[in-house]
Protein backbone atom coordinates (compact mmCIF):
# COMPACT_ATOMS: atom_id res chain seq x y z
CA UNK A 1 0.00 0.00 0.00
CA UNK A 2 1.46 3.35 -1.04
CA UNK A 3 1.50 6.16 1.45
CA UNK A 4 0.43 9.47 -0.11
CA UNK A 5 3.28 11.96 -0.27
CA UNK A 6 2.72 15.46 0.98
CA UNK A 7 4.18 17.96 -1.48
CA UNK A 8 6.98 20.13 -0.17
CA UNK A 9 5.90 23.59 0.82
CA UNK A 10 6.75 26.15 -1.81
CA UNK A 11 6.40 29.90 -1.71
CA UNK A 12 3.15 31.29 -3.00
CA UNK A 13 3.44 32.31 -6.66
CA UNK A 14 2.99 35.96 -5.77
CA UNK A 15 5.63 35.94 -3.01
CA UNK A 16 8.35 38.32 -4.17
CA UNK A 17 11.93 37.09 -4.12
CA UNK A 18 14.25 39.44 -2.27
CA UNK A 19 16.74 41.26 -4.47
CA UNK A 20 20.11 39.51 -4.63
CA UNK A 21 21.88 42.29 -2.73
CA UNK A 22 19.43 41.90 0.17
CA UNK A 23 19.94 38.13 0.20
CA UNK A 24 23.72 38.65 0.28
CA UNK A 25 23.36 41.03 3.24
CA UNK A 26 21.18 38.46 5.02
CA UNK A 27 23.95 35.88 4.59
CA UNK A 28 26.61 38.34 5.77
CA UNK A 29 24.51 38.94 8.88
CA UNK A 30 24.84 35.21 9.63
CA UNK A 31 28.66 35.43 9.71
CA UNK A 32 30.39 36.23 12.98
CA UNK A 33 33.88 36.91 14.20
CA UNK A 34 33.91 34.31 17.00
CA UNK A 35 35.50 36.77 19.43
CA UNK A 36 32.72 39.35 19.01
CA UNK A 37 29.01 38.50 19.40
CA UNK A 38 27.93 40.77 16.52
CA UNK A 39 27.73 39.82 12.83
CA UNK A 40 30.36 41.09 10.39
CA UNK A 41 27.88 43.32 8.54
CA UNK A 42 26.77 45.21 11.66
CA UNK A 43 30.40 45.38 12.83
CA UNK A 44 31.15 47.43 9.72
CA UNK A 45 33.63 44.91 8.32
CA UNK A 46 31.95 44.93 4.90
CA UNK A 47 33.17 47.89 2.85
CA UNK A 48 31.66 47.04 -0.56
CA UNK A 49 29.33 44.54 -2.19
CA UNK A 50 29.60 44.57 -5.98
CA UNK A 51 27.39 42.42 -8.19
CA UNK A 52 28.14 42.11 -11.91
CA UNK A 53 25.48 41.70 -14.59
CA UNK A 54 26.29 37.97 -14.57
CA UNK A 55 25.75 37.78 -10.77
CA UNK A 56 29.43 37.47 -9.93
CA UNK A 57 29.80 38.90 -6.43
CA UNK A 58 32.88 40.75 -5.18
CA UNK A 59 33.00 41.70 -1.51
CA UNK A 60 35.59 44.08 -0.13
CA UNK A 61 35.91 43.61 3.60
CA UNK A 62 38.30 44.14 6.45
CA UNK A 63 39.01 42.48 9.76
CA UNK A 64 39.11 44.08 13.19
CA UNK A 65 42.92 43.95 13.02
CA UNK A 66 45.63 42.57 10.72
CA UNK A 67 46.48 40.07 13.48
CA UNK A 68 42.88 38.83 13.73
CA UNK A 69 42.95 35.11 14.62
CA UNK A 70 40.24 34.31 12.03
CA UNK A 71 42.07 36.01 9.14
CA UNK A 72 42.68 32.63 7.48
CA UNK A 73 39.19 31.17 8.02
CA UNK A 74 36.60 33.96 8.02
CA UNK A 75 37.07 35.29 4.44
CA UNK A 76 36.81 31.83 2.81
CA UNK A 77 33.78 31.04 4.99
CA UNK A 78 32.07 34.27 3.89
CA UNK A 79 32.96 33.54 0.26
CA UNK A 80 31.48 30.03 0.44
CA UNK A 81 28.26 31.17 2.11
CA UNK A 82 27.73 33.88 -0.52
CA UNK A 83 28.56 31.44 -3.33
CA UNK A 84 25.79 29.13 -2.04
CA UNK A 85 23.08 31.78 -2.47
CA UNK A 86 20.72 30.88 -5.32
CA UNK A 87 21.41 33.03 -8.41
CA UNK A 88 25.03 33.81 -7.39
CA UNK A 89 27.37 32.74 -10.18
CA UNK A 90 30.63 33.21 -8.27
CA UNK A 91 31.86 34.95 -5.13
CA UNK A 92 35.18 36.52 -4.27
CA UNK A 93 36.13 38.14 -0.95
CA UNK A 94 38.99 40.60 -0.93
CA UNK A 95 40.55 41.74 2.35
CA UNK A 96 41.78 45.28 2.81
CA UNK A 97 43.05 47.25 5.77
CA UNK A 98 42.61 50.62 4.09
CA UNK A 99 40.95 52.25 5.86
CA UNK A 100 41.67 50.36 9.06
CA UNK A 101 38.59 49.17 10.92
CA UNK A 102 37.49 51.34 13.81
CA UNK A 103 34.64 50.84 16.29
CA UNK A 104 32.96 53.94 14.81
CA UNK A 105 32.24 51.81 11.70
CA UNK A 106 29.81 49.67 13.67
CA UNK A 107 26.07 50.15 13.27
CA UNK A 108 24.07 51.64 16.14
CA UNK A 109 22.70 48.16 16.78
CA UNK A 110 26.20 46.71 17.13
CA UNK A 111 27.36 49.52 19.43
CA UNK A 112 24.34 48.99 21.67
CA UNK A 113 24.88 45.22 21.69
CA UNK A 114 28.51 45.67 22.76
CA UNK A 115 27.79 48.48 25.21
CA UNK A 116 29.70 51.20 23.35
CA UNK A 117 27.19 53.95 24.22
Amino acid sequence: MDTPQTPAASPAPDTPVKPLRDRIIDVLKSCYDPEIPVDIYELGLIYEINISDGNDVHILMTLTSPACPVAETLPPDVEQKVRNIPDVNSAKVEITFNPPWDKDMMSEEARMELGFW
